[in-house]
């Protein structure tokens, strides 16, 4: 089987998460990502937790082995113009180019669109940034656009304290719609002929996932504050505590009402006005309360049995031991080994994208310029002894 993305070339200029976690995934898929960083240093996830024991391998931490998977390493310094006139060369061979850069940045290193056209007609240029092309440079990180974006506020249990959420959405959803952008632009050359320019925002990104909820407040007015995990309509729809944990139970139809009411012989709940979602939505705190007193006395799969077993939607609140070892997962290779260069196999995500024509395959993460001289000579056909002289000179 195939890689579907085989023969696409991406120099990927990216740094921290959103942009190298959308560039793994188009990575995961096939596409050839090269991984352009600055000479020495490299790029900045290469040097987070590679001194914390638990979590890194071989001197590597845990950002860079997931992130850095199945992608190549070329340093070049883009701020020298030998470094840049190589980096115009490439281009001239790429399908595209990607960077999360702040502001201002890619056209003072003359690498915007713009610039980049003028080599290759046909190129893609997706950039990410914190607020898209805007006069303001604000700061731009996950939990600062959570803030921006209304996100952080409906995130907790009650206003006066805003959570942010444990992954970091912002990132890694932008990372997401960059790729979307990308795969979309080059459909688009095909029928076209020309490239274009991808422009992605952290804050739309965020914006466009509170969807239903954002129009909800556009219409009312309202703004939401946050309800912990109850529902804005459904009821009982919350997590609960039980001997040994929590469980999660969701009752988002009409059928399900009775069907909690049989499993957990609910009596003083099976009343009239209960039968209909406004009617229990009134009451939910009372509600809320009589399951937490029944939950609260045996332990999760006990619960998890006798509520599946009478169709009511139920689920645990699993730590990470339990969640990454669900059977589900594990049948679906989303827990896969990567092997390293000593031979150490890394436990990490797989790809989510199932393709029944493809099986994705996975290799390390590159060491820093692991693949400087073969792209070199792959791409623009240079010698060794003009490597040489360009690593010499710290171009490379």
């Amino acid at each position: 089987m195939s890689a579907p993305l085989k023969g696409i070339k991406i120099l990927d200029l990216t740094h921290m998460v959103a942009g190298p976690y959308g560039t793994m995934i188009l990575a995961d898929l096939g596409a050839e990502i090269i991984k352009i960083e600055p000479p020495l240093t490299g790029e900045i996830t290469r040097g987070l937790l590679k001194d914390d024991p638990e979590n890194s391998v071989d001197g590597i931490g845990a950002y860079h082995l997931t992130l850095g998977r199945n992608k190549k390493s070329l340093t070049l310094d883009l701020k020298s113009p030998p470094g840049l006139n190589i980096f115009y060369e490439l281009v001239k061979r790429a399908d595209v180019v990607i960077d999360n850069f702040s502001m201002g940045v890619t056209k003072r290193l003359k690498i915007d669109f713009e610039s980049l056209k003028k080599h290759n007609s046909k190129i893609i240029s997706c950039s990410i940034s914190g607020f898209g092309e805007t006069d303001l440079n604000r700061p731009a990180y996950d939990n600062i656009i959570q803030g921006y974006s209304g996100l952080m506020s409906v995130t907790g249990i009650d206003s006066n304290n805003p959570v942010k959420m444990g992954a970091p959405i912002a990132d890694l959803s932008t990372g997401l719609f960059a790729m979307i952008g990308i795969l979309t632009s080059l459909r688009n050359r095909d029928n076209s002929g020309e490239g274009e320019q991808v422009d992605i925002s952290m804050l739309d990104c965020q914006v466009s996932l509170l969807n239903y909820m954002a129009t909800m407040h556009l219409i009312s007015g309202k703004n939401p504050e946050p309800i912990g995990n109850k529902h804005v309509l459904h009821t009982p729809f919350n997590t609960y505590k039980t001997t040994d944990g929590f469980i999660t139970i969701s009752v988002v139809h009409e059928i399900f009402w009775p069907n909690l009411i049989k499993a957990l012989d609910l009596s003083s709940l099976d009343i009239e006005k209960y039968k209909t979602v406004s009617g229990r939505f009134k009451d939910r705190d009372k509600i809320d309360q009589v399951l937490g007193d029944i939950l609260i006395n045996k332990p999760t799969q006990h619960w998890l049995d006798l509520l599946q077993e009478n169709r009511v939607p139920c689920g645990p609140v699993n730590k990470f031991s339990e969640a990454l070892n669900d059977p589900d997962l594990i049948k679906r290779d989303m827990i896969v080994e990567v092997e390293q260069p000593s031979g150490t196999k890394v436990k990490m995500p797989g790809n989510p994208i199932k393709l029944s024509n493809s099986d994705a395959e996975y290799t390390s993460a590159p060491t820093l310029g692991e693949h400087s001289s073969e792209i070199l000579e792959d791409w623009l056909g240079m010698t060794e002894d003009q490597i040489s002289e360009l690593k010499e000179e710290n171009i490379i």
